[in-house]
């Protein structure tokens, strides 16, 4: 294994955990986008008012994509396992 092997898999496993996490960060960015809106248009400035709904939008998402999470995660690591496997016989 080689730096050029090394590398392509570092950059397998950043693309992956930058799609994995794409869903719960846009539902996180929206909902605060959305709540900060509120806030702004009823001048309620209450710090904890943000972080509740971005929290229960990031479980929600979570339960909504976790199949779908699971198989992305488990597919990486199947081919970075058969890769090591290849390099290691």
């Amino acid at each position: 294994m080689n730096e050029s092997d090394v590398l392509k898999i570092a950059q397998e496993a950043i693309r992956t955990i930058l799609i994995v996490s794409a869903p719960m960060l846009g539902f996180s960015l929206i909902v605060g986008l959305v709540v900060s809106i509120f806030q702004a248009v009823t001048q309620i400035q209450e710090a904890t008012l943000a972080f509740v709904p971005k929290i229960i939008a990031v479980l929600l998402s979570i339960i909504i994509f976790g199949p779908w999470i699971l198989k992305a995660v488990t597919e990486f690591t199947t081919r970075l396992l058969t890769n090591v496997n290849l390099y290691i016989q």
